[in-house]
Order: structure tokens, then sequence, then C-alpha cells
């Protein structure tokens, strides 16, 4: 994955930290809409055809949406996709894992818009649109937590998961079930002659497919790498806030500007210091 390693070193610092804890709390946010008000989900999910005439927020919008219905099973779910959110993050580092959940938020509405188009110079994009209101065609999470899955499937194949709380199932025979379940809804689109949900259910899941590409199928982690991540990232964290300088003028940090240099004034009465731009023309503190 050399292309992500160069995007990381020079882009490294923009991340979303927490992005497991955002999406489960918008997660739960769409279930309490669900159970109050479920009319409103309407307003927000990825309907192309308000997007274009624009309504654009439900390009971001939908990712609030639940992966599946309210059952007795909800909490033991969001729980289930905390654990592997979490455990890619300490994997992956912040920088990687918001890449891929912000690239498969990227290619469902790519692919959504694309197939939507299509269909439009077909004469077949209005009778669509009441279907995307209610997240068909692909245009829901669904599909962006199987991916979140397919890339845990991935990195811990013989990772073991209790199915239905009584057989132990390797992680990497759910996956393999994941992806038949995937060709299958394609063809099912393809059949039905519904060439729009085809286009959008595979771009939701390709970033996994890009990330597979790009690590060419060589990826396994262990329990061992993700605790040992994530104590290098507390560590370089703890480094970074202890080596941390700051101008007492402008206020940059070697963050906003890496080239700056700073120094401590020694006719400052106390501990100041100041960027280049400001160590010779500031006022002197007494």
């Amino acid at each position: 994955m050399d292309f992500i390693s160069k995007l990381e070193r020079k882009y490294g610092k923009y991340y979303i930290p927490n992005l497991t804890l955002i999406l489960i709390a918008g997660f739960i946010l769409g279930y309490v809409i669900e159970i109050m008000a479920p009319e409103a989900l309407t307003l927000i999910s990825l309907n192309p055809g308000k997007v274009m005439r624009g309504q654009v927020y439900r390009l971001i919008t939908w990712v609030i949406l639940p992966p599946g219905g309210v059952s007795i099973l909800l909490i033991i779910t969001l729980m289930f996709y905390f654990s592997i959110g979490r455990t890619l993050e300490h994997v992956w580092g912040d920088f990687r894992y918001t890449l891929y959940i912000l690239s498969g938020i990227l290619f469902t509405d790519l692919g959504t818009m694309l197939a939507y188009l299509v269909m439009k110079l077909a004469g077949q994009a209005d009778v669509m649109e009441v279907f995307y209101d209610y997240g068909m065609y692909g245009a829901t999470t669904y599909y962006l937590c199987m991916s979140l899955f397919l890339a845990y499937a991935f990195l811990f194949p013989d990772e073991q998961v209790l199915l239905y709380f009584i057989i132990p199932v390797k992680v990497k025979w759910l996956g393999y079930l994941d992806i038949a379940y995937l060709l299958y809804s394609i063809l099912q689109f393809g059949i039905l002659h519904y060439y729009a949900g085809m286009v959008t259910v595979f771009m939701s899941v390709f970033n996994f497919v890009l990330f597979y590409v790009l690590s060419k199928g060589k990826g396994r982690a262990t329990r061992k790498h993700a605790k040992r991540g994530r104590s290098y990232r507390q560590q370089v964290r703890q480094t970074q806030m202890l080596t941390r300088h700051k101008c007492a003028i402008c206020g940059q940090t070697e963050e906003d500007n890496p080239d700056l240099e700073f120094r401590y004034c020694s006719r400052c009465k106390g501990n100041y210091e100041y960027c280049q731009n400001h160590l010779f023309t500031h006022e002197h503190k007494k």
C-alpha cells in the first residue's frame, strides 16, 4: 500500500478522531428518528433526484440511516460494529481508517449519482425516486457497514465469533458469505433490469475492493498488531504533546507550519517561546 503510505506521510495529520464512535452515534440518532418519526428518514436519504434539485446535504446525511431495522439485537449489532471499527482504527491508524470510511461514503455517492444519471438518460429515473427515499438500490449504510466487516474479515480471518451465540465460526467464512450475498444482489438487480442497483451496490463496497487490490491480497493482522499499533500511536501523541512549540504572539505551532523555527527569549521574564517571525519583534515580558 505504497500509495496510501505516501498520502499518510503528506496528509497524515488530517483525520477524524474517534470516527467509529461518531458513526455509531449517528446510527443511534437514525434509530431514534426511525422509532419517533419514520417518515423523517425520507428527508435525509440519498435521493439523487433531489440532490440534483439542490438538496446536496443528502450526500452526507444518509450516513445516519440505520444499517438495519429495529430489533432486540440492536444493541448487540451496534456493539459489534463499534468493536470491529475500533480494531481497524488501532491496526490502520486514524488517517487510514478515516480514508477508508470517507472513500466508502464518496464511492456510494458517486455510484448512486452515476446510476441515476444513466437511468435518467434512459427515461426511467422518475419512477425510482420513491425507492431511493426508502434506502433502496444500494443507497444505504448497510453496504457501508458490510465494507467495514469485509476489511475486518480480511485482516483477522481466523478470529472466531459465536453465530446465534452458540456456533463458533471463523470470521473469514462470514466474509465469504457476505461476498456471495453481494454478488447475488448485483445479479438479482441485473435480472430485474435495475442497473442502477447493480452500480450502486458495487460502488458501495468499492473501497474494500480498492483496499484489497492495493494491499495485493496480503494484509493479515493479529490482536498483537492491534495492541502494538495502539500503544505506538499513544506514545507518538504523548511525545508530540511534550515537544509541541507555540508562539506566544501568533499562536502558531509546528503542526500549523512545519517550516517554522521556535526559540525562547532570554530577555523575557518567564518561559515565553516565539516563532522566527516574532522572535526579534515582540515586546519583552517584564
